[in-house]
Order: structure tokens, then sequence, then C-alpha cells
């Protein structure tokens, strides 16, 4: 089953990049490209004012972004990204998993943050582009891929709390390798009892900046403590969880069970609803509710939960060996990975690397076939 879509509106002007780096450059960093650390050659920029909407679509050398010190982004915040990754399946093509839930979600983080709305045709083209001419940059070693960070914020100079009038979108990318240093391994999580994620009526649900500054401290203190990330609950009672730093999670009972917190506050998981439809069509029962880091705890210690597991973009599906908090710990630091998280997990990535049946249509291609 193909993925269609509308044709872009927007044109396309393509300026290469004359300092793009050497083959030997490239090499060295395709081996070993960690995750973030490297960029490619090139960019997209895409501007947006209120009089004459988007306009001016660029592919251009990767560079520094000239900002005005009285742009509007540097003093209230209105900035909005997303975030996917190309595959390089085994001929050679390159494709997106999909990217039109990812334009659609940054659509919704776009209008909580009162910024134009990009068109899932442009979102998409835009990637094309870049894969265009970036295409060597698609890594074909096992658990690699094109990570691409789409994101946009106001621009215009201006000191005044309103909205801006003009607004830039980018694409930059970037080679990725496994997110966790340590590979699918079981991973501690501490929960943070200090600090809040967002509170009713926020941007929790938006991919904004701002959400993942004020994780930053939470995130620091769960380092300070050998985990790998940190797990926020609610701001109102502090006892309902919430998602993790940069990932939703689940919780499998052993009647097959697949929970998974609901909040108004919770950034949707575009990895959390393929993974949860992967459970459906398995015959396993999906349950989005209020669950209680109490119930966790209970339900751990009698073994009505059996496994728990972290998912995302970037990390993709994580296994959890253990849930630690001052006073308290969940689960066993050296809990294996489990079944059913490693089968989904092999499931996800399988349909991603084009190695196994697309049956629902989550696949877009981005490069120009041959």
């Amino acid at each position: 089953m193909k993925n269609l879509l509308a044709p872009a509106s927007l044109q396309f002007l393509v300026k290469k990049n004359q300092e793009a780096r050497s083959a030997a450059e490239h090499a060295e960093i395709i081996a070993e490209p960690g995750f973030g650390k490297h960029f490619t050659d090139h960019m997209v920029d895409i501007c947006w004012s209120e009089k004459g909407g988007w306009h001016r679509a660029r592919v251009q050398p990767y560079g520094p972004i000239a900002l005005d010190p009285a742009a509007a982004v540097l003093h209230y915040a209105q900035e909005v990204f997303e975030g996917l990754k190309a595959y390089r399946h085994a001929d050679g093509s390159v494709w997106g998993f999909r990217p039109e839930a990812n334009a659609a979600r940054m659509q919704r983080s776009a209008r909580r943050l009162a910024l134009p709305e990009l068109p899932t045709e442009d979102f998409i083209e835009s990637l094309r582009q870049l894969i265009a001419v970036d295409d060597r940059w698609v890594p074909s070693a096992p658990e690699t891929s094109l990570y691409l960070r789409p994101f946009m914020f106001a621009k215009e100079a201006f000191l005044g709390v309103r909205a801006a009038a003009k607004v830039n979108y980018y694409v930059i990318a970037s080679p990725a390798g496994a997110y966790f240093t340590g590979g699918v391994t079981p991973v501690s999580i501490w929960i943070s009892t200090d600090y809040a994620r967002a509170g009713k009526g926020g941007m929790g649900a938006a991919k904004t900046g701002g959400n993942y500054a004020s994780s930053l401290v939470a995130q620091q203190e769960a380092y300070d403590q050998g985990c790998a990330q940190v797990l926020f609950l609610d701001a109102e009672e502090g006892k309902y969880i919430e998602e993790l730093g940069g990932m939703n999670v689940v919780f499998v009972y052993k009647d097959g069970r697949l929970v998974t917190p609901d909040s108004p506050s919770i950034l949707g998981g575009i990895t959390l609803d393929s993974v949860l439809q992967l459970g459906v069509d398995r015959g396993l029962t999906v349950e989005r509710r209020r669950i209680s880091i109490d119930e966790v705890r209970e339900a751990v210690a009698s073994g009505d939960i059996v496994e728990m597991f972290a998912c995302g973009t970037a990390a993709v599906v994580t296994p959890i060996a253990q849930f630690r908090a001052e006073g308290f710990t969940i689960g066993d630091v050296d809990a294996p990975a489990g079944e059913l998280t490693m089968s989904l997990r092999g499931e996800l990535t399988d349909i991603q690397y084009g190695r196994r049946a697309d049956p629902h249509g989550w696949l877009t291609r981005l490069d120009a076939p041959a």
C-alpha cells in the first residue's frame, strides 16, 4: 500500500554547498554517527509572513542563521519542532515513516504557539528536497538512519507580547546511530517528585522547546542517580504518570493488555501510536487511561505488570528494567528485556527498514525513484 499525498504548493530553489565534506570526512562520520552530533551539508529554509504567507522555499548550505537581537523567539519562546527519520532500504531507496503524522503534529503544535501551519504536502516536500541533495548522508548500517529535524520559530524583530508576523521554517538532518550508547538494553528511569513537565491548559501536548527546557534540571537529576531518563508525574496531584523527558511509556500486563498514560498534557507519540496498533493487530487490548505510580508499583510487585518500555522516534522501543525515586524502587535493575517489548520493536523496525510488509501504508518514499 503506497502513501499518496497531494503535490506541494511551494517551488524550491536549490543552492549547492561548495564546501561540502569530502568523501573521507563523510565516511568517518557515517562509520560512527552517534546521535545529533554531526549534520549534513544542506538545510531547508522557508519564509512566512502575515502578508505573503509561505514563500521563498530554498535548499541551501548548512550554516548559521542570522537573527536580530530583538527576534521574538529569543524573548517569548515562540517555537516548535519535529523529529523523524529517513531509512535506507536494502535496494538503496530512502523512506520516511508516517511523515504525514509528523506534519499534523507540527500543525497542532503551531496552533498552540500561535504560529502558522505549514501544509502537509509542503512539509513532506521539504524533506524530499533535502534528501535529494544530501542522499549520501542516509546511512545503511543496521540500526542507523538519517534523523530529520524540522523546526520553525518567530523571527520578527520586536518587543511586545503578541504573535510574530514573520516566521521561518527550517529542516536540518543528522546521521544517527543508537540513541542510548549502551544499545537496546533495559534502562533505569528516575521518577521526578520535585518537577512537573507540564500542567493543565499548558503546552504539554505541543512539541516546543520550552517543554524540554523545563525538563533539563530533572533530566540532570536522573543522570546523577545513574538513570537514563526521567519520568514525570502530573502537575496537579503528583501521582499520575505522564511521560518521560523525551519518550512515551507503556506497561504490559500479564493478561496481554498494553496500558499507556492518557492526559491532555502528554505529547502525542507517533511511535507510540504505531506500537499500539501493532499490538492491536496481534489481538492485544490497548488501554489509554490515567495510571498512577502507586498502581504501577503494586502491579509490578504482584506480577500483574510483566514488562515496561519507553518509545519514541529517537530511541524507537527501549525496555525499562526499573523505576527509581527517593525512598523506593519499582522493578529489578537486572531484569531482562521483555519478550513482547523486543518482538514489537523488531516488527516496527522491520517495517521501517522495508524488511517486512507495510499493511497500514506507513511508509512514504523520500528519494526520487531511479
